[in-house]
């Protein structure tokens, strides 16, 4: 019984980390990633935008009805401001975004460039939290408006009243469960849905104009509120700008299209390090997603504004959270109705998958490289339900509320944009672009206004993103500690030299000095020499090679380690390694060196002086600190085995 169930244990595990063994390698490691080495995998940019658009062309199903909440009788005037920040802004800005980050990091690696060390760690963790605020929301927020279209239906209302969390939670559960089970498909059925959802909203639009055009009074009547509301344009146009953050759901789908962008196709002669075809074709997708979007978002804000009563779109209202949805019933009656929310329920529950791509595509990007994640986040399946266990507490927290859930998202929105902006900007005053600088830095200011303002108007988004960013900062930290002694070097490379060293002097017995150098003149090799010497009672027939190991980035966690060899002063033999800490580096120079001369290694070190704690602290942070007993734990983890271990001295 107890071998069955091992096996059964042994089989689960295998299955939550397939793909696991193939991170970093080149190879797809996860199911739903295409093999980033050829230019002829993935797909036509125009299936990639499908994808993508789940998320976009979905907000359809709600932002008429927000921006109508928010603008009023300005919805029209207020959506065209949005329009134009998106073709003149978000457009341009993630474009430039697609050029300089084809392989999907987005503006996070290209600001996480700009940044070194520990603050550069930070800035990139705070950055994801806002990015886990962006897709955790879409998926939340997409499955609670599309649980609004069913329980709103007018043949479930009845059966399906106050079961909204009910049905949410369960759409949520079902979308984990198509990424358990593998994503290949996912591209396919986004183009289906899109293309039935985008036509089921043409015939929308085009029977709302139809009912304006022969119901010329209604117009009037707008303009006639309108006027007397705002007594001119530029007031207006004010007032617009004042609500436009408010309509900022609207721009959603710029930061998934990039994170979608190793799916698409790029062309036969296409390299990783230049994938020109898949960076034409994702600016295809872009451009070709905002000006679909674009047409959609200003005409249904109008037909909605003017012929749905205001308040209808209140809370509790039959217009609230799906406006659109409204008027196919209204206009088109209830059996068309219910095929609308049918394709609305299931496009908006697949923006979540959209999101879901996102977050699997930027997580295992960077907490595991940063050690600041298990080595089991690097691989799909437990990272599914991590995120779709935490889209049940926001589900639980928002009582699945559409509205309430509208801050937290347009926040993530915009600081990610407003991140892209700013990436751009500085991009382009490198390449000495000088009107592209200008250009790109006017329209940072513009989404910082947007955001700040966003932010005073509904700090409740600011504060979700808080609690976000503190979440993955606390657990990236005991991440971090509890990934301290691993080894942490992914290779381990000898130069011609340092090969002959560590070769020679195995055919006596392997002794290593650890050195922190100084002044490396002869004195100080001769002096530790000695020192060694009479610390370890050691006879002057024995044979060293010195190590030094100089620290680069502390904050960085993973690394191949190059080693060379050079002789000092005619006769010192040492071994100068850079390594982002001092006692995983000479663990992996040991253990390298055991591998390579079949003979256990022996190397002797100082006792370093001061506080233990201070000095734990040092090594966590800098890399330095008291290196022999984190050598020999270090060592005592990566070779279980005593026999085999190589041997660490203190004196």
């Amino acid at each position: 019984m107890a071998s069955t169930q091992d096996a059964g244990t042994g089989r689960l595990r295998a299955w939550m980390l397939e793909g696991l063994s193939d991170m970093g390698k080149g190879k797809p490691s996860r199911p739903m990633e295409p093999a980033p080495e050829s230019g002829h995998q993935g797909q036509r940019w125009w299936r990639v935008m499908c994808l993508t658009g789940v998320d976009y062309f979905s907000t359809l199903g709600y932002q008429p009805g927000i921006a109508a909440l928010a603008a009023g009788l300005l919805s029209p005037i207020a959506t065209i401001v949005l329009v134009i920040v998106t073709l003149a802004g978000a457009l341009p800005v993630y474009r430039r975004v697609a050029e300089e980050s084809p392989h999907g990091e987005g503006s996070i690696a290209m600001l996480s460039r700009l940044l070194s060390f520990w603050k550069g760690k930070l800035f990139v963790l705070t950055l994801l939290g806002f990015a886990a605020t962006d897709f955790l929301i879409t998926i939340t927020l997409s499955a609670a408006d599309a649980s609004t279209h069913l329980v709103e239906n007018p043949h479930l209302e009845e059966a399906l009243h106050n079961k909204q969390v009910i049905i949410t939670l369960v759409l949520i559960a079902l979308l984990g469960a198509v990424f358990l089970k593998g994503f290949l498909e996912a591209i396919g059925v986004a183009v289906v849905l899109v293309g039935i959802y985008l036509a089921l909203n043409a015939v929308v639009v085009i029977t709302g104009l139809w009912h304006v055009m022969t119901n010329g009074h209604v117009v009037t009547d707008w303009s006639s509120a309108l006027t007397a509301e705002h007594s001119n344009v530029f007031a207006m146009v004010g007032v617009a700008l004042l609500v436009f953050p408010k309509l900022a759901l609207g721009l959603s789908g710029f930061e998934t299209g990039v994170a979608v962008m190793p799916h698409v196709k790029g062309d036969p002669g296409d390299t990783e390090a230049k994938p020109t075809g898949r960076i034409r074709d994702t600016k295809k997708l872009l451009t070709t997603a905002a000006m679909i979007m674009s047409v959609f978002l200003i005409t249904t804000s109008f037909i909605t504004t003017v012929l749905i009563p205001h308040e209808e779109f209140e809370s509790g209202g039959k217009a609230n959270g799906r406006a659109l949805a409204y008027l196919a019933h209204e206009y088109l009656g209830n059996t068309f109705g219910t095929v609308y929310d049918a394709s609305t329920i299931a496009i908006l529950w697949f923006a979540g998958a959209s999101a879901m791509a996102g977050l699997l595509n930027l997580m295992p990007r960077y907490l595991p490289r940063y050690g600041m994640a298990p080595h089991w986040a690097r691989a799909v399946r437990p990272m599914v339900i991590v995120f779709t266990l935490v889209a049940f507490l926001v589900t639980w927290l928002f009582d699945a509320d559409v509205d309430a859930q509208g801050g937290a998202y347009a926040t993530g929105v915009l600081v990610l944009i407003s991140s892209a902006a700013t990436a751009v900007t500085i991009a382009a005053r490198k390449a000495g672009q000088r009107g592209w600088t200008i250009g790109f830095a006017v329209i940072s200011a513009v989404f910082f206004y947007t955001t700040v303002l966003n932010i005073i108007e509904r700090p409740d988004g600011v504060k979700i993103g808080a609690c976000f960013i503190a979440g993955i900062m606390l657990i990236s930290l005991l991440s971090r500690l509890g990934r301290a002694f691993e080894l942490r070097v992914t290779r381990v490379e000898l130069d011609e030299t340092a090969e002959r060293f560590v070769r020679n002097i195995s055919h006596r017995t392997d002794r290593f000095i650890a050195n922190e150098p100084d002044r490396r003149d002869i004195a100080e090799y001769r002096d530790k020499i000695e020192q060694i010497r009479a610390d370890n009672d050691l006879p002057t027939t024995e044979d060293f090679v010195f190590v030094e190991v100089t620290v680069t980035d502390p904050s960085e966690f993973e690394a191949e380690l190059t080693v060379r060899g050079e002789v000092l002063h005619d006769r010192y033999r040492v071994l100068t390694v850079q390594s982002s800490s001092i006692p995983n580096a000479l663990a992996a120079l040991l253990l390298h060196s055991r591998d390579l001369t079949g003979i256990r290694p022996h190397i002797y070190f100082e006792w370093t002086e001061g506080n233990p704690f201070a000095n734990f602290l040092r090594f966590f942070l800098l890399g330095q600190g008291e290196v022999a007993p984190v050598t020999r734990e270090i060592l005592r983890e990566a070779e279980p085995d005593r026999d085999r271990r190589p041997r660490v001295h203190v004196g």
